[in-house]
């Protein structure tokens, strides 16, 4: 009896350590991600920054006329009405 309580004991000791130790690990992996805040502020003042977020797209064509979407530019000419330029220069209306 007192053999499997001091077996009991020490795999019990042996779970607490093991788990202790992989919690320090998992803690130490965990990096906070800094605020994008900047980031976005930056990609909102500067329309030649390529965006994927189509409501600063837009934002950026009412603000500037001009905005560059998933790498195309796009533009907002004087009836507001938008565009982007062709490989041969030619003006696309959407």
């Amino acid at each position: 009896m007192k053999n499997i309580l001091l077996i009991l004991f020490f795999v019990l000791l042996f779970l607490l350590f093991f788990y202790s130790k992989r919690n320090r690990r998992l803690a130490q992996k965990t990096t906070i991600i800094p605020t994008y805040l900047p980031f976005l502020k930056e990609q909102e003042f500067n329309p030649d920054i390529s965006t994927d977020n189509w409501d600063l797209h837009k934002l950026r064509l009412d603000k500037f006329k001009r905005s560059q979407y998933k790498g195309l530019t796009f533009f907002v000419s004087s009836q507001n009405r938008i565009y982007y330029l062709s490989e041969e220069g030619d003006k696309v209306y959407c």
